[in-house]
């Protein structure tokens, strides 16, 4: 069923309840805010128009904001922002943008930065006070990370794969390959920030050289050319030596780390698949390692929806990469907005708020779904109503209990048009 055809059902049950009530009006049904907002409810329209200035190219991206439907009601945080208005910091090896709490409010549990490594480009050695999740989005990238026990490891990452650097664990990113690498971090902490990180460059450039022999076995002089800026992302030199040649040249007596700090979410079979479009989720069933950090790959058809839900356990932070969407958020109050959604950009919603997501486009619709958490939770409405008495049900929705006794006792995840 498409938008459009839902729409046509709406109005004419409207017209239906209208004329069965008699005092019914034609803005009631499916606007039942008080006073009532929306379009539909604009006597002139001329108190409708914008005749002052504008950046139509922008407003044109978010025709929910400027044309709202009628069931949003008040305000509330914005929940959109997007990689693709963020400030590029650009160095010989590549570009890094982020997206913190310092410019998307809302997002207080994690933070995202979208960096591209070309060919050879490397993300110098560094580590975090936060964890580090990860999600490639094009292209060949080598990793290399220590843990805590000293047991190193080497890896190369393509599109799909993931990656999880508990805090404080000292790791590398190079871009391999004819095409480099471009992925999205992700950080368990709002205001983290990929432009202050702890990096090797620095420190040693700010310790004293006799600290620096006696730490190391060398002589003063084995430090005379280090570097006194940071390198952060730098182009390396060729050739880029084989994995299997770095894997055996960092090999430790020690063995290899307990939990692989790599998984491959671009090959696992989906969670659950629907008619509608599909659900990999990953968190610490599969992916042990990534333990403040659960994940969700959405994928909606044309027309479908990811169905009305919440998440118990956690914000959500989500990362559209194809297509275009519609989501609405639900709050107490009440309050009820909806933005539209493209690739690059990032949407917010708080725990436990109500939600859905439509597809808007004609092309699929795939995002990210992350949460601060270990796990992946989320209640179903139509799941809870199901398997909740349904007289009950209907006393509070004035629904007939035989139609209430069709909802579905299983989750859909995401409903085809």
């Amino acid at each position: 069923m498409t938008d459009f055809t839902r729409r046509n059902i709406i109005a004419a049950c409207a017209v239906a309840a209208a004329a069965a009530a008699g005092s019914a009006s034609a803005a009631t049904f499916g606007n039942p805010d008080r006073p009532a907002q929306g379009r539909v409810n604009l006597s002139n329209p001329i108190a409708g128009q914008e005749p002052g200035p504008q950046n139509s190219a922008l407003a044109n991206q978010f025709p929910s904001f400027q044309d709202p439907p009628a069931t949003d009601v008040a305000g509330m945080d914005l929940f959109w922002a997007s990689f693709n208005n963020a400030h590029k910091r650009i160095q010989d090896g590549g570009w890094a943008r982020e997206v913190t709490q310092a410019d998307f409010a809302i997002s207080e549990a994690v933070s995202g930065v979208n960096m591209r490594l070309g060919p050879g480009g490397v993300r110098e050695l560094h580590w975090h006070q936060q964890a580090e999740w990860a999600v490639m989005t094009d292209g060949k990238c080598r990793i290399t990370v220590i843990d805590a026990d000293g047991r190193p490891a080497v890896r190369d990452v393509r599109e799909g794969d993931l990656w999880y650097f508990p805090p404080g664990l000292p790791h590398s990113l190079q871009g391999i390959g004819t095409s480099g690498a471009e992925f999205t971090l992700v950080f368990d902490n709002g205001r983290a920030s990929e432009f202050n990180t702890l990096l090797l460059t620095e420190w040693m450039a700010h310790t004293p050289p006799e600290v620096l022999a006696d730490n190391f076995g060398l002589p003063q002089s084995a430090f005379r050319n280090i570097p006194v800026d940071d390198l952060w992302i730098y182009q390396a030199k060729d050739p880029i030596p084989p994995l299997e040649e770095v894997q055996k040249a960092v090999k430790s007596p020690l063995g290899e780390p307990e939990f692989e700090f790599t998984f491959s979410m671009g090959t696992m079979k989906p969670t659950r698949v629907t008619r509608g479009g599909s659900v990999k989720v990953v968190d610490t069933r599969n992916f042990p390692v990534s333990k403040t950090i659960a994940a969700a790959l959405v994928t909606i058809k044309p027309g479908g929806l990811r169905e009305l839900h919440w998440h118990p356990n956690a914000d959500e932070w989500q990362y559209y990469l194809k297509g275009q969407g519609r989501m609405t958020v639900f709050s107490t109050g009440p309050r009820a907005q909806t933005a539209d959604f493209r690739p690059g950009d990032l949407g917010y919603v708080k725990k436990s708020f109500g939600h859905y997501v439509q597809n808007t486009g004609t092309d699929d619709l795939v995002f990210l779904e992350i949460f601060k958490a270990d796990r992946f939770q989320e209640v179903s409405l139509a799941q809870w109503l199901a398997c909740t008495p349904p007289e009950l049900v209907a006393q509070h929705t004035n629904m007939d209990p035989n139609l209430i006794r069709q909802f579905n006792k299983a989750r859909w995840d995401v409903l085809p048009a």
